[in-house]
């Protein structure tokens, strides 16, 4: 094994040679292992993030389907059988679920925050033009006189206004399932403090189409919240926010009259992992429900706006580990190959006196192994540091960048994208933070790649041009040195 002396020898004589490889080797292998590491931490922190917001899919009434058909009113809803929505909840993957009908209403022994168009026009008016609320307008307007609108939920926690924090209880408790089938409710605390009402107390609320039906509910929390509603808020009184109460969904199905019995509006399925969105969809399709009238929204959006940045980073990553490993070669090989040239003499000398030629070849990838070994030794003690500071500099970029391309997005949708868009699907993004910061550590399985891709840059940087200076005869290259 002389030629591994050799390149010992060798190695020792050409110091500044063989620093300079180290030098290019480690600055290689760095900037690998950043990326071979960056791309580890998105990959967690993305399955960490699907993991813990999952994604929803909603079935609701296909509106589209409706109109297509020639059904003109399609404001008016077909309700959904409770039943059916049940079978859906049952399925695999459906971390939590939530039932939810809409209802407007006047108040009975107690009176609404009225609004400034709604109390003007009071007066010489009994009953005023309004949105319907179930449909958000679409259909067209409708003669109602309400001035409550009923939220009918399984749990208030599932509410985007309550699980984004634009809502939160202040006394007393939510709504949660066991309410089921029960009459009580949770109003605002404004309306509580204008009409002296307080947890415990009862209040009493008329359909807002059918003055003979009425229901009693006891109040078992007060919730205050920051939402401004919708803008027409300040001219019809059930728009303010203030006049929003929450039911469980039997509740407010029993306002809405005996046809509505054991039906809900849509039904919101939270999954437990946003991936597994598509099989739940499959899941459905094979129940018994119509899906004719009825369709299903699948919605990831809390978790591609939270995201987002890190796979942007965690893409420019790959990419670097592409490049850098192709120019790595590059590189090497052409400083390799220059060494080599100077060494033909060398070559020459020992291939007269018998030396095999593949043993030259394992002198040349001997060195370069040794400077592969020596800087991947280097690139794991800093490439920890140098991959924290680029990953979370490229990350601190990417989440300008898509928070400019967001603002400009919302500035330029009508109104500033205000509205009840985002309760449609279950879950709001609009206070959604993204991941800021990448948990960036070297893996075992991080070093083993940095590893192969080291040793195969080292292979062949030194076969190429080694073969290429090999397949002459030492005669000529004794011949040709001067």
């Amino acid at each position: 094994m002389n030629f591994i002396k050799r390149a010992f020898w060798n190695m020792k004589a050409k110091k500044g040679k063989t620093l300079l490889q180290l030098f290019v080797f480690t600055v290689i292998c760095v900037f690998v292992l950043s990326g071979l590491t960056i791309q580890s931490a998105a990959q967690k922190s993305s399955e960490l993030a699907r993991q813990e917001l999952g994604g929803s899919v909603t079935l609701q009434v296909d509106r589209q389907k409706q109109q297509d058909s020639g059904e003109k009113r399609s404001f008016e809803s077909t309700p959904i059988k409770v039943s059916d929505a049940n079978k859906l909840a049952a399925l695999d993957h459906v971390k939590s679920y939530n039932y939810t009908t809409s209802a407007s209403a006047n108040a009975g022994n107690f009176d609404a925050i009225e609004s400034s168009s709604s109390s003007d026009s009071s007066s010489s008016s009994s009953s005023s033009t309004a949105k319907n609320s179930q449909g958000g307008g679409q259909g067209g307007p409708q003669m109602v006189q309400a001035d409550l609108s009923i939220e009918g939920v399984i749990s208030t926690a599932l509410v985007d206004d309550f699980s984004d924090g634009d809502s939160k209880i202040t006394d007393g408790r939510a709504i949660t399932k066991s309410d089921v089938g029960k009459k009580v409710t949770v109003i605002n605390e404004t309306l509580a403090e204008e009409n002296d009402l307080s947890v415990g107390d009862s209040i009493t609320i008329e359909s807002a189409t059918d003055e003979d039906t009425t229901v009693k509910l006891k109040i078992v929390g007060i919730y205050k919240t920051t939402s401004s509603g919708d803008d027409q808020a300040q001219n019809f009184s059930f728009l303010n926010p203030y006049n929003k109460l929450y039911t469980p969904y039997t509740a407010t199905a029993a306002l809405k009259g005996d046809d509505y019995k054991n039906t809900i509006d849509s039904a919101v399925y939270y999954m437990d992992d946003a991936k597994n969105m598509d099989a739940f969809v499959k899941a459905a399709k094979k129940t018994s429900i119509d899906f004719d009238t009825y369709t299903l929204n699948t919605n990831d959006q809390l978790y591609q706006q939270m995201v987002g940045p890190i796979e942007n980073v965690a893409s420019f990553s790959k990419n670097v580990v592409y490049l850098v490993s192709v120019a790595g070669a590059v590189i090497l090989g052409l400083i390799v190959m220059m060494s080599i040239r100077e060494r033909k003499y060398e070559m020459g000398v020992l291939m007269a006196i018998g030396e095999k030629r593949w043993k030259l070849i394992g002198q040349f990838l001997t060195e370069i192994l040794i400077v592969a070994v020596i800087a991947i030794g280097l690139a794991s003690v800093t490439g920890n540091l140098v991959a924290n500071q680029l990953g979370n500099q490229l990350l601190s970029q990417q989440i300008s960048s898509s928070t400019d391309s967001t603002q400009t997005a919302s500035g330029q949708m009508p109104g500033g994208g205000g509205g009840m868009g985002g309760g449609m699907f279950g879950h709001s993004s609009s206070n959604v933070d993204v991941i800021d910061s990448l948990n960036v550590a070297v893996s075992m399985n991080d070093m083993l790649i940095l590893g192969g891709i080291g040793i195969l840059i080292a292979i062949i940087a030194t076969l190429l041009p080694s073969i290429s200076v090999l397949r002459l005869h030492p005669k000529t290259i004794l011949t040709k040195q001067e």
